[in-house]
């Protein structure tokens, strides 16, 4: 299962649809569609709800951060219902060029300071909390050709020496977007963290181009690279996003020299970057469910749940049985939909403002002799402009319902799904609902070209960034929010 869920290449092609629907009018007595379907007589145009069956499981897929994606840093501490999160960064650094050489006269140089400094693009949880950062050397050379997977089994994939190099470094998350204004940058959005003075001077004095600076392969020995560890300890209660290919990312080492031409002293600044290319990388996340609602309702084995619980990969997904459609007869489908929305948080309102729900959430089939997640066949399809998100839902929206102003919900369109089950007798399959990050599917294009099959990516631009988002859903027997699979259809 790990290698396919590291294949990373969007494979498209054309493919035909199954079904066109014509000759509709709007709709006045439901709430699904959008002018396409007939209204419902009772003679006809009909409507029917099938029961649902759903319950929880913990999502152990393997899930990977690529260099050019968003990593996450940081602690969760308070969320009562999905338990703790801990978040850790491991990355190499190193010049755009070698041998490397620090402007001006090696022996006039006089050490200032070295900052690592990182681009800052957003945050999930409580930015009244502040977070705690440690900042350590890694101790082991990193396979810098390898994306090492975000829930690696029990133990972090990186190694890093025991002393700081650097005070703990107190991180006000309000304050991240000020800008930085000096003689060198103006810049917003950098988490600066000033190093100490013995490791500016080993990468500004110590280090030349006839030692460390002499290759980009000599100086990975030298020096391995950054591990940044949040204080877990901490109240600290969110995770911050980090691009590391982003400009506002390096290590910056400031000092002064004189020109070779006189006594005049300048002060200057270097700067090593991470390398898309060449640059060793890690984000390692952790779950701590002990003691969280979740753990009280995940199961291997299926089950009826009255509630249903979504975590962003690396996280927990559902699974969705409608026992109902295996006896589906042949008729016009107009519309199937399966609509889901948020069970609020009453004991604990503030936390479930805090902590968004996923963006995205992916409706699929696991295949469990395969071991793979498939899609829905007929309605999740792919073409050049990517994957039909837009027609087949499961994108974030918010309603007014049951006395809430605001309640997270989901709706899919799975009408050709279920219009091959009723008229070529298709195979109905148990469904999953994930949130996916840098998750992949086995895809099978749609009838009649369902023996096309290929590996696709979900990609961050359309699901969601790894462990950002968590959302409890109602169930199918859930007495207020309950899950539902609502047809509109007429008989032949």
């Amino acid at each position: 299962m790990d290698s396919f869920f590291t294949m990373r290449k969007l494979l498209v092609c054309g493919f035909a649809m199954l079904l066109i629907f014509t000759g509709c009018t709007r709709i006045t007595s439901t709430d699904v569609g959008s002018g396409l379907i007939p209204p419902i007589d009772g003679i006809t145009t009909l409507d029917t709800t099938f029961t649902v069956f759903t319950d929880s499981y913990d999502d152990r897929d393997t899930v990977r951060v690529y260099k050019t994606d968003t990593h996450v840093l940081g602690v969760i501490n308070n969320d009562p219902i999905f338990g703790k999160t801990n978040a850790s960064m491991f990355f190499e650094v190193g010049a755009n060029g070698y041998p490397y050489f620090m402007t001006g006269v090696k022996d006039s140089i006089i050490v200032d300071s070295a900052v690592l400094i990182l681009s800052y693009s957003g945050f999930a949880g409580d930015s009244t909390q502040p977070l705690k950062l440690n900042v350590y050397e890694i101790n082991n050379l990193m396979d810098q050709f390898r994306d090492y997977p975000v829930n690696y089994p029990k133990v972090s994939p990186v190694t890093y020496f025991s002393f700081p190099l650097a005070p703990t470094k107190t991180v006000d998350i309000r304050r991240l977007g000020d800008s930085v204004i000096n003689r060198y940058e103006a810049a917003t959005n950098q988490i600066r963290i000033k190093l100490n003075s013995n490791f500016a001077k080993r990468m500004i004095l110590d280090y030349d181009s006839t030692n460390a600076y002499k290759s980009d392969s000599i100086f990975r020995t030298y020096f391995n690279g950054f591990a940044v560890i949040p204080d877990p300890s901490s109240p600290a209660n969110a995770l911050l996003n980090v691009n590391l290919v982003d400009s506002n990312s390096k290590l910056a080492l400031y000092y002064s020299t004189a020109n070779s031409a006189s006594t005049i002293r300048d002060t200057l600044v270097s700067y090593l970057r991470f390398n898309s290319q060449t640059s060793g990388h890690a984000n390692f996340i952790t779950r701590d469910r002990t003691g969280s609602e979740v753990a009280n309702h995940l199961t291997t084995t299926p089950k009826n749940d009255s509630v249903i619980y979504i975590q962003s990969m690396p996280g927990t997904g559902a699974r969705i049985r409608v026992p109902g459609l295996q006896s589906l007869n042949n008729r016009i489908i107009h519309r199937a939909e399966l609509t889901m929305e948020q069970v609020p948080d009453d004991a604990h309102p503030g936390v479930d403002l805090q902590m968004a729900p996923p963006r995205y959430l992916f409706l699929g089939i696991y295949d469990s002799l395969a071991m793979h997640k498939r899609n829905i066949p007929n309605d999740f399809v792919v073409s050049t402009s990517g994957p039909n998100t837009a027609d087949m839902g499961g994108y974030l929206t918010y309603k007014s319902t049951q006395g809430y102003n605001q309640v997270a919900a989901y709706t899919f369109n799975i009408s050709r799904y279920v219009q091959g089950v009723a008229t070529r007798s298709d195979s109905t399959f148990n469904l999953i609902l994930t949130a996916p990050a840098n998750d992949s599917i086995f895809y099978s294009a749609a009838y009649p070209n369902s023996t096309l099959r290929t590996t696709y990516f979900l990609n961050p631009l359309y699901s969601n960034n790894v462990a950002n988002g968590r959302v409890r859903l109602g169930g199918g027997n859930n007495v207020r929010f309950r899950m539902r699979l609502r047809i509109i259809y007429s008989k032949i």
